[in-house]
């Protein structure tokens, strides 16, 4: 169930709650692809780091380690000893992501497996089953992820196919939801608006999701090739139409200043895997911009990544040198500071979001953290 506290302008601010727990929203998933965030954090690393809620990849888990064998082991929470709230996607970014392997029907798709080429089908019902015998706390549902250049009778097409699979992803759900054996009775189901960069196909999508009443939903195929005013502009006409009193959930999207324009436009959830990855590169967030620790600039720099930061490795007396070194050592500790120390940051930056809603001061607060951000681009 969500609960909109408040708004200031569009920014909402609210409260998501599960049976895992409540969620403050605006949030950011901290992404953990195979039940784990890339660069040795553990859940309690998570929790520590104010982590509310964490992301794991259907079609990942699937292929290893099988989700029935998770089932088996109790679910996915009990696997990985995390007790907040998980949300699964649907497998449907593999569709996009595993083009040349794929074929689509209106079944659903057959693609080979990253891993050791065998094939898989995957249609509706398959992710709503894997989904389950997971057991998150929400499931995403079953679509295809147009590309956002895509001539528009590709696009037609492939929304009407991902609305008929919503449907079925419902009814699944439903149906599993009321087994026994289920994991997460509980379990939610978010829908998925697509259209690529075309308006009214956007906008006549939200609408008929919206009808459907779902606990959330979720815009994606969005930051896949278009322009960042572009897609400013597909938030700005599709968000109003989706349900004001449900989570609005911007997939795999994005940049601080991303995620900044689009809580401003009502977008509440927020998932990328920039923190992680980019932090494994010595690449680490501030809120005065991003830096490169393998910079030389940084070898006899001994202040923490950013002073006044809660993250282990800055309240622990860190420094950029001594991170630097183990980077360029090799060393596993580097990347787990680096990592840990941008998770913190983008869920920290949550936090100053949603007390600048509370306090109505949203506008201003973004002005003031892009404008941080844009000088130190410019220095």
């Amino acid at each position: 169930m969500y609960k909109l506290l408040k708004k200031d302008g569009l920014a909402k601010r609210g409260e998501f709650i599960t049976v895992h727990g409540t969620v403050q929203t605006p949030v950011f998933m901290n992404v953990g692809t195979v039940g784990a965030i890339k660069g040795a954090v553990s859940a309690d690393d998570l929790d520590k780091l104010g982590t509310q809620i964490e992301l794991s990849n259907t079609y990942h888990l699937h292929v290893r380690t099988g989700d029935k064998l998770i089932k088996e082991l109790g679910g996915l929470h009990k696997f990985m000893n995390w007790h907040k709230p998980i949300l699964t996607d649907s497998g449907g970014f593999q569709v996009f992501s595993l083009a040349s392997m794929r074929k689509i029907a209106e079944e659903g798709v057959t693609f080979r497996s990253h891993i050791d080429g065998h094939k898989i089908f995957m249609g509706p019902e398959e992710s709503m089953q894997i989904q389950s015998n997971l057991g998150s706390t929400v499931a995403m549902a079953f679509d295809e992820c147009p590309p956002s250049k895509a001539e528009r009778k590709y696009v037609t097409d492939s929304v009407e196919r991902t609305f008929r699979w919503l449907i079925r992803c419902k009814a699944e759900m439903e149906r599993l939801n009321g087994l026994d054996d289920t994991v997460n009775p509980d379990q939610m189901l978010f829908g998925i608006n697509q259209g690529a960069v075309y308006e009214d196909i956007r906008i006549d999508n939200a609408k008929r999701i919206a009808e459907l009443e779902l606990p959330g939903y979720s815009i994606g195929g969005l930051a896949v090739g278009e322009t960042a005013e572009e897609m400013y502009h597909i938030l700005d006409v599709t968000v109003p139409h989706l349900p004001d009193d449900k989570p609005v959930y911007l997939m795999g999207v994005g940049t601080p200043a991303n995620i900044l324009e689009a809580v401003e436009r009502g977008v509440d959830f927020f998932d990328c895997v920039y923190p992680s990855r980019n932090g494994r590169h010595g690449h680490v967030y501030t809120h005065k911009g991003k830096l490169n620790l393998f910079n030389a600039k940084y070898e006899k720099d001994l202040s923490p990544i950013e002073e006044g930061c809660g993250c282990p490795a800055c309240s622990g007396g860190y420094s950029r040198a001594y991170i630097r070194h183990l980077m360029k050592a090799g060393e596993m500790l580097g990347m787990r500071f680096c990592v840990m120390h941008n998770l913190y940051y983008y869920n920290h930056l949550m936090t100053e979001i949603r007390e600048a809603i509370d306090d109505d001061r949203y506008s201003e607060f973004k002005r003031q953290a892009l404008e941080k951000m844009r000088m130190s681009e410019q220095a």
